[in-house]
């Protein structure tokens, strides 16, 4: 299938990777009247469970708005307004920005390819950390690829892609302790090879919205 994918660079401004969240409230709250796509919420404060269309990333210091789909296709229509970036009360003037439209090949290739992480990974919910907790380093690293292997599913699923192959995947991780709505959070670093397709600056796991779980292909 092909995929379109828009990202939004704003090349002269420098924010910490923890201030995603910040870009996704500010222009949540900005363009709230245009789409639930841009805070993954409905007019009726109730989420939208699907995968994220829109997604915030803070990636070497710069900010990122990445829009897949039609919410690439929102972010096109939004560019011209953004004049200046509020985050938690700092406001930063928009001197220059950039827009870049990506247009994907999404296929079964069988091609094995590297991924790594460019922010970090949070594949682990509260029924699984336990487990993995527990688990022996080997079983460790089974059960992250196996849930690796389903974040990329969910991704194929929110964006209307039915592969036909099964997913291979091996997985070399770091853990890391950060801070998420205010709490320790288990995350990780590292890279993947797999026979999955993804586009650059894809968000896999969980809060991908907020900026974790960003990827890129190592050539």
């Amino acid at each position: 299938m092909i995929l379109n994918q828009t990202i939004i660079r704003f090349p002269d401004i420098r924010l910490q990777t923890r201030d995603a969240h910040k870009l996704r409230g500010y222009f949540g709250n900005l363009f709230k009247e245009h789409s639930p796509l841009l805070h993954n919420h409905f007019e009726d404060g109730s989420l939208r469970y699907a995968y994220p269309l829109v997604q915030y990333k803070v990636i070497d210091g710069i900010p990122h708005l990445v829009g897949i789909g039609e919410g690439g296709k929102l972010l096109i229509q939004l560019f011209l307004k953004i004049k200046e970036l509020n985050i938690g009360g700092d406001i930063y003037p928009v001197l220059s920005k950039n827009i870049e439209n990506r247009i994907i090949d999404i296929e079964d290739t069988g091609e094995l390819l590297e991924y790594r992480f460019v922010t970090l990974w949070m594949g682990l919910n509260e029924s699984n950390y336990h487990k993995y907790i527990d688990a022996n380093q080997g079983e460790k690293q089974k059960l992250l690829q196996s849930i690796l292997t389903g974040n990329i599913l969910s991704f194929y699923k929110g964006i209307g892609f039915r592969t036909k192959q099964n997913i291979m995947l091996k997985l070399k991780e770091k853990e890391h302790l950060t801070q998420f709505k205010g709490q320790k959070m288990l995350a990780f670093s590292g890279s993947f090879v797999t026979n999955a397709v993804l586009p650059d600056f894809t968000g896999v796991g969980k809060a991908v919205s907020r900026g974790f779980g960003t990827i890129i292909q190592i050539n």
